[in-house]
């Protein structure tokens, strides 16, 4: 027996040692990744090289280590700032011959971004480098991209297929219905159709009204950009009559792509590898149709951005706006108002651009965020917005201190309206045999009862109180925009807007991107230098380490053909029927949200590894 206890304890001790020598060498290995660092001075003489396998965004997301234990992968996220910064330093780069993207696993952005890093593509070739681009499949997004390039190449099996905006929407009425759910609906706006998917089984005459001005206007803006790029393409037979298009060149979309100018060569992608070669130099090193190149993180580190003159801060305001501390990647209300805080109490900036690339979203965080700006105005520095893709209800709500409003014409702005959506099961629940009882002291006790249902006098209260807000929000714009609320009422009513639109109704004041915005302050402020000084949380440990062990992945094993690239576009619909699903079923506080929008900004591929969220909170409906 005492023998038997020997050997157990020595197992015991075994394993114990075992444990604790892996705990240290994870630790050991966490340190050494996060140690690593790209150098300055790696860059080869080369090509720089821009693999994009993933989105390009305006801020990237934190990384939580619980999506890697769960089996999923995040999709990779590079800033439109960082590859139009590496991709204009490469302009002037004496080491760099030529700028080359690979899009066979770009997962795309929004239409400003990428017309962003376009235009830093034209300042290469306006320095007569060469900028390559290649892909199997070029949609939307990427030929945008690739539309700025010198040479463009399709792979064989490949071709272009482009949709424009649009598609379906989601509608729950129905559903609703039949679980005999109640939903209330408390907003203010003809066009506020953030709300319409648990009202109606169709899309209003208003909402639709809206919706195509915005898409329309969007795609004449890529219509625009493309031809500009690439005078010589024909983009009228891919239009029009995609099928007789592709059929006029015997089946083969490769070709049809080539005829119409839309790309330059047909070949794999060793030949394009040679081809780039050519140019920069072979790599023997790197097999077949390898060269000599600079990949983002490497060449970022060896050009670091300027810090000369008085330094303007810029805080980003990126994704829905939520209540606390959320983000990067969603816009915290307290971490935003912190981080503008932090430049009110220093004296290290001239003044502030407030980059926004929202849908909104929670009232109270807007506001948080808006006093924070109005804190810097209060100190005397000038301020400007920067609008992005998107900066909509909430969006538009933290812009209003600004003295200048910056925005593209592809912004998708406006969206003045509030709304709060509340369930209830009062019908549901007795068809499965559950019914309530209630005993209250004051007409509000125990309200708002998602199992009893609302009371009249608490539907009025929370009415009340939209209409309130609403009325503070035309409040905001009209002080901001110099115009009467009832002027600000007659183009608010949630209705978005295009940037052009949005220009001549006077919600923004001018054309431009972030460095004009960026510009502007530094006139206010008299500076004769200036740098931006992005005001940025520092990345968790975790973030830094997953980030890394993301940046050398390869791409995902998702198919990257025709049918691949279509379905991946479409798989926003699952995306967004979780989102909508969890809005009914979570916080049913006051939004400021543009709905409406959210099927403009670029929709990704999920993370890889699973994506049962929305349908367990279909089922979470269905049994109440």
């Amino acid at each position: 027996m005492s023998f038997a206890k020997s050997v157990w304890k020595i197992l015991v001790a075994i394993k114990d040692g075992l444990v604790l020598l892996f705990l240290l060498l994870f630790f050991a290995a966490l340190y050494a990744v996060l140690s690593i660092r790209p150098a300055p001075g790696q860059v080869t003489d080369g090509a720089l090289y821009l693999p994009l396998s993933g989105v390009v965004v305006e801020e990237a997301s934190d990384i939580s280590p619980t999506a890697f234990l769960s089996g999923q992968t995040p999709v990779a996220e590079y800033t439109a700032r960082d590859l139009s910064r590496a991709i204009t330093e490469a302009a002037t780069d004496k080491r760099i011959k030529a700028v080359v993207l690979d899009l066979e696993a770009f997962g795309g952005g929004a239409s400003v971004h990428l017309s962003q890093v376009g235009a830093a593509m034209d300042k290469v070739r306006a320095a007569k480098k060469p900028v390559l681009v290649r892909s199997l499949i070029y949609t939307d997004d990427a030929m945008q991209l690739a539309a700025h390039a010198s040479e463009v190449w399709v792979d064989p099996m490949g071709g272009v297929v482009v949709t424009g905006p649009g598609g379906s929407r989601l509608y729950y009425k129905g559903l609703i219905d039949k679980l005999k759910a109640t939903v209330h609906v408390f907003k203010v706006g003809t066009y506020k159709s953030a709300v319409e998917p648990y009202m109606r089984a169709d899309m209003s005459p208003e909402a639709r009204e809206a919706m195509q001005g915005v898409y329309g206007a969007i795609w004449q803006n890529w219509q625009d950009e493309v031809k500009k790029a690439r005078p010589k393409a024909d983009l009228a037979p891919m239009l029009t009559d995609p099928e007789k298009w592709v059929a006029d060149s015997g089946g083969d979309a490769a070709q049809a792509a080539q005829k119409s100018g839309l790309v330059d060569r047909v070949g794999d992608s060793v030949s394009f590898g040679k081809r780039v070669a050519e140019l920069v130099g072979a790599d023997e090193d790197a097999g077949l149709g390898g060269f000599k190149s600079t990949e983002l993180p490497v060449y970022l580190a060896d050009k670091t951005a300027s810090s000369a003159g008085k330094a303007i801060a810029v805080v980003t305001v990126a994704g829905e706006i939520v209540d606390g501390d959320a983000g990067p990647g969603s816009a915290g209300g307290d971490r935003i108002a912190n981080l503008i805080d932090g430049v009110t109490q220093s004296d290290d900036y001239a003044g502030l651009v407030l980059r926004v690339d929202s849908p909104g979203g929670s009232v109270l965080a807007s506001e948080r965020i808006r006093n924070a700006v109005e804190r810097v105005k209060a100190k005397g520095l000038p301020v400007a917005v920067s609008m992005g893709s998107l900066a909509a209800s909430g969006g538009y709500w933290v812009s209003t201190p600004a003295q200048r409003i910056f925005a593209e014409p592809s912004t998708i702005t406006g969206s003045i309206g509030v709304f709060a959506v509340l369930p209830s099961f009062e019908n549901a629940l007795p068809q499965i045999g559950v019914t309530t009882d209630s005993i209250g002291t004051t007409p509000l006790s125990g309200q708002p009862d998602i199992l009893g249902g609302l009371s009249p006098q608490v539907s009025a209260v929370l009415q009340g109180q939209v209409e309130r807000i609403y009325a503070r929000f035309l409040g905001l714009v009209s002080k901001s925009r110099g115009k009467s609320s009832a002027e600000i009422d007659k183009i608010a009513q949630g209705r978005v807007w295009d940037g052009g639109t949005a220009r001549q109704l006077g919600l923004v004041d001018e054309f431009g991107g972030l460095d004009q915005a960026v510009a502007w302050v530094a006139k206010q402020a008299k500076a004769k230098e200036w740098h931006a000084a992005y005001v940025v949380d520092e990345p968790s440990p975790f973030a830094q380490f997953f980030r890394q062990m993301e940046s050398g992945e390869a791409p995902s094993a998702g198919s990257h053909d025709l049918a691949g690239a279509l379905a991946a576009r479409q798989q926003g619909l699952l995306v967004r029927l979780e989102a909508d699903l969890a809005r009914l079923t979570t916080d049913g506080g006051i939004k400021a949200y543009c709905l409406e929008c959210a099927g403009e900004e670029r929709t990704v591929v999920p993370a890889r590894g699973g994506q049962g969220g929305g349908l367990l909170r279909l089922l979470a409906l269905f049994v109440g």
